[in-house]
């Protein structure tokens, strides 16, 4: 999806949380490195992508997005990086694994075209611009203990959560709550305006008590 990271970098720069956002990569001046993360209080992964070849990008990236979440930093995933948040394959720092909501029983979208998806946001239906995203598979009582389910599909299927990984924190969506107008503009589809969504999802990473 065109404009995955912009739309996650300008979430970020545009909210309370004074972050100085960078672009990392093999094409970017900044390398994703233990050294780079070492000096970051945030990791974000936006969509984009299908999740083989990313991981096959990013695995020997791996061990240092795990050390940085470990301690005590914090990694944000949107769609895609939701996925590479899991275990088969990914940086397994969720209690559980995801998989494609579109292949679970029950679920409302039925194929990988960009279109919206209904969810229940703490409780409130709420209407997010999706594409082919994760839900998550959560572990017998992770949900108990230091997990917080922001929002389900409407098969009751966690749609996006924050997490404790070490003393660090994972908040993942599978939605697109980050979305900008254009988004919905270029594939024809009614504005939906979920900023705010997106703002509670990094917030309560951020925010966690004792983090």
């Amino acid at each position: 999806m065109p404009g995955c990271p912009e739309a996650v970098a300008e979430l970020l720069a545009s909210g309370p949380w004074d972050l100085d956002v960078r672009f990392t990569g093999p094409d970017e001046e900044l390398p994703l490195s233990a050294e780079s993360l070492s000096r970051a209080r945030v990791y974000a992964q936006p969509g984009g992508g299908t999740l083989s070849p990313a991981y096959r990008r990013l695995r020997r990236r791996r061990s240092a997005i795990r050390d940085f979440v470990r301690e005590g930093g914090c990694y944000l995933g949107f769609c895609l990086g939701g996925y590479l948040a899991g275990a088969t394959p990914g940086f397994d720092l969720l209690p559980g694994d995801c998989d494609q909501y579109i292949s679970s029983p029950g679920c409302t979208v039925h194929d990988e075209s960009n279109t919206l998806v209904d969810v229940e946001w703490r409780g409130r239906p709420r209407t997010v611009f999706f594409q082919d995203g994760p839900y998550f598979v959560l572990d017998e009582g992770a949900e108990d203990a230091d997990t917080t389910v922001l929002a389900t599909y409407p098969n009751g299927t966690p749609a996006a959560l924050v997490t404790g990984f070490g003393a660090g924190r994972v908040a993942v969506t599978g939605p697109h709550p980050e979305a900008t107008d254009i988004w919905f503009a270029d594939y024809s589809l009614p504005v939906q305006h979920t900023h705010d969504l997106a703002l509670d999802l990094v917030q309560t990473a951020l925010n966690a008590p004792g983090r």
